[in-house]
């Protein structure tokens, strides 16, 4: 990623964090937190990565708001930035944490 996109990807990360804590209304999303945001290097599509607190019925309700609601973010994104186009939002769930529990639960079955 270049330098660009890595700034755009921050500024996007911390945006859209906002939006979706304070002008988003919709209560099936829950609590949830964006751990990272990748961008292309020609600005044309946001991956998002997602975690949600609680279950995974909570999870796939979330994420199916999020996608019902994926234009009023970009539209609220669009005005807080000043880029030409705004990146099209693809979110995406981030398990990195469920794989970080189950290598070290294995690594300690292994030590055992």
């Amino acid at each position: 990623m270049t330098l660009k996109a890595e700034k755009v990807a921050g500024i996007i990360q911390k945006e859209v964090s906002e939006i979706i804590q304070f002008e988003l209304k919709d209560p099936k999303i829950g609590f949830i937190t964006i751990t990272d945001v990748t961008v292309t290097n020609d600005l044309s599509i946001a991956k998002i990565y997602v975690s949600f607190l609680g279950q995974k019925a909570r999870e796939e309700a979330g994420m199916k708001a999020l996608e019902r609601s994926k234009g009023f973010i970009r539209t609220n994104l669009a005005k807080r930035m000043t880029l030409r186009k705004v990146p099209e939002l693809q979110f995406k769930i981030d398990d990195s944490l469920e794989r970080g529990n189950k290598i070290e639960k294995i690594l300690y079955e292994m030590n055992k």
